[in-house]
């Protein structure tokens, strides 16, 4: 008989999803100090508002990481904690010396999409573990990210 944990979930099963949920925290946390980067270097005529919107999504961003390392402790494994495993794992890459509306708005999109991706291959394997738990969070910030894509969108439409 297969083992389950004190959620009624597959242990082997939880493994499986707590390393996918590893690589969307790795993601995320590039992510993060992406957005740093672009609230603090950001320059132009749009300065005030990216400025301001970039911290509003760092902070969320911030947020969003705690609870995904929280999500893989409830599930009994343990969250990547090094940044040099973050940078080996993550899709989302580095940007360096973005200054522009333009260049940090298209990076910030790109790498939103690239999460909202992940997030789909989380949410499909959670659904499968009928873990409503995961699914809960996972849905709630794919919902948040596919709003600020459509407003980074509508942004860079000039």
């Amino acid at each position: 008989m297969e083992s389950h944990n004190e959620l009624g979930l597959a242990r082997r099963d939880t493994k499986d999803l707590a390393v996918k949920l590893n690589e969307l925290l790795a993601n995320y946390h590039v992510y993060y100090q992406n957005l740093r980067a672009f609230h603090w270097n950001i320059r132009g005529g749009n300065f005030f508002a990216l400025h301001a919107k970039f911290e509003e999504l760092y902070t969320a961003a911030f947020e969003t990481i705690d609870e995904i390392a929280e999500r893989i402790l409830t599930l009994r494994h343990t969250p990547m904690h090094s940044f040099s495993d973050y940078l080996a794992t993550s899709r989302v890459q580095e940007r360096k010396g973005l200054t522009t509306d333009v260049d940090t708005v298209e990076a910030t999109v790109e790498n939103i999409g690239q999460i909202i991706h992940l997030e789909r291959e989380v949410l499909a394997m959670a659904s499968e573990l009928e873990d409503e738990g995961t699914q809960g969070l996972i849905s709630d910030d794919l919902n948040a990210l596919e709003k600020t894509l459509w407003m980074l969108n509508a942004f860079q439409a000039r």
